[in-house]
């Protein structure tokens, strides 16, 4: 019940929130769960949201950062970030029941890594230095891979040949996020390859571009999403470049009243991997002190969805499992 009259109007984004990898990711572990019992074991977050890694956890997932933490012949999950190889053989030494959750864009990404190092280029993977997706993409491709995320790091690139240069990028970085890095590079290199435009991760791009459409009828922009999560900072930096208020919460406790000074329409998106719920759960909160409406923008309908691994494919997701990650739109 809103405590005064101050009348607010939420504009929610399409799409938003858990993109086909991080459901994919989820399924996996709650099957698992399902079908081989606590506990399943999981290398690193299996997503980037701790709403996601505390419900699993409370199911029996238990999370580790080292394969050396897991007894052995244990069933492990690695998260859909992806892995390095290392971890992958480490898995095998140990025995461990391992079923892969890395996103099958990242996967891709892996695959036109190691093909064009096999043919001896000079590799630049565009994304961030210790972001899990990141690490797992350099320890999946042999030969020299450079990390870059700016332009103005394309001038520094020391390669051995500049006729044999490719460049992959990190699947939570949009079309907008990269063009400029590209463009610096097809300047420097001209006989550089790469992947098409359309082989960047659909769901970033699609929040993203919700997000711009969205800042042009907006006084204030909440992002519900990780602290660590690119594609949610990433959500909240393009607001902030459109001159708006705009705020990385994630769960509706860190939405601060204050924020609402002068503030007639609301806009409401989340990361790839937040739950629909926390959402709602925010503009439960935001009721307490207005009267809100909601209107969900115009905008893409996702229906992607990737195949469950094998070994799952026939074990039921637990009903009370779906229910925790959707509610009810408003």
């Amino acid at each position: 019940m809103a405590t005064n009259n101050k009348k607010i109007k939420v504009v929610l984004a399409q799409p938003r929130g858990f993109c086909a990898g991080v459901e994919r990711a989820i399924d996996i572990v709650e099957r698992a769960l399902e079908k081989y019992g606590a506990p399943v074991y999981v290398r690193h977050e299996i997503v980037h949201n701790k709403y996601v890694v505390e419900t699993l956890r409370a199911r029996g997932a238990i999370f580790v950062e080292e394969i050396d933490e897991i007894p052995t012949g244990a069933v492990t999950v690695f998260s859909a970030h992806g892995v390095a190889r290392k971890v992958e053989t480490g898995a095998l030494e140990r025995e461990l029941g391992v079923i892969d959750a890395t996103c099958p864009l990242v996967t891709k990404v892996h695959k036109e890594g190691r093909r064009y190092a096999e043919k001896g280029y000079d590799i630049v993977l565009i994304g961030h230095i210790g972001h899990p997706e990141v690490e797992g993409t350099l320890g999946q491709i042999p030969g020299t891979v450079h990390v870059i995320s700016e332009p103005d790091e394309v001038a520094g690139l020391e390669v051995a040949d500049p006729d044999r240069v490719a460049f992959v990028t990190q699947t939570t970085l949009s079309v907008n996020d990269t063009k400029d890095v590209i463009a610096a590079l097809k300047e420097r290199f001209a006989k550089i390859v790469g992947p098409d435009t359309r082989d960047i991760c659909y769901a970033t791009q699609n929040r993203q571009t919700a997000v711009i459409a969205m800042a042009k009828q907006v006084d204030l922009l909440l992002v519900v999403g990780a602290h660590n999560s690119s594609n949610s900072n990433r959500l909240r930096e393009i607001g902030e470049n459109f001159g708006i208020p705009s705020y990385l919460i994630e769960d509706a406790r860190m939405f601060d009243p204050a924020w609402l000074e002068g503030v007639e329409t609301v806009g409401l998106t989340a990361g790839a991997s937040a739950p629909e719920t926390l959402v709602q759960d925010t503009i439960s909160r935001l009721k307490q002190y207005c009267d809100v409406t909601v209107e969900l923008l115009d905008g893409v309908e996702e229906n992607v969805h990737f195949k469950l691994p094998k070994e799952l494919a026939d074990t039921p997701r637990p009903k009370d499992a779906l229910e925790a990650w959707a509610v009810s739109s408003a």
